[in-house]
């Protein structure tokens, strides 16, 4: 539902998409919009690679809100 002059959702996703592909980060995230409000889902290397993400989206206008479900790729610990 859209109120006043609320962006919406598709056009959202589809910015939020271009700020992915521009933050230069080597993983795959996966976003979606619903009534303004995005959530990121994926798994990120390393820690150093949430920050970027973080702040390519939020440069979106429009959105209200950004939910971070990314997590962090545990290694394989081999004890030898």
């Amino acid at each position: 539902m859209a109120l006043g002059n609320a962006i919406p959702d598709k056009t959202l996703l589809r910015d939020v998409n271009k700020k992915l592909l521009r933050s230069g980060t080597q993983t795959k995230i996966t976003a979606s919009v619903r009534s303004g409000c995005l959530t990121l889902t994926g798994t990120l290397h390393n820690e150093i690679q949430r920050r970027p993400i973080l702040r390519a989206v939020n440069q979106v206008s429009g959105m209200r809100q950004v939910v971070d479900q990314m997590t962090v790729q545990t290694k394989k610990r081999t004890d030898v």
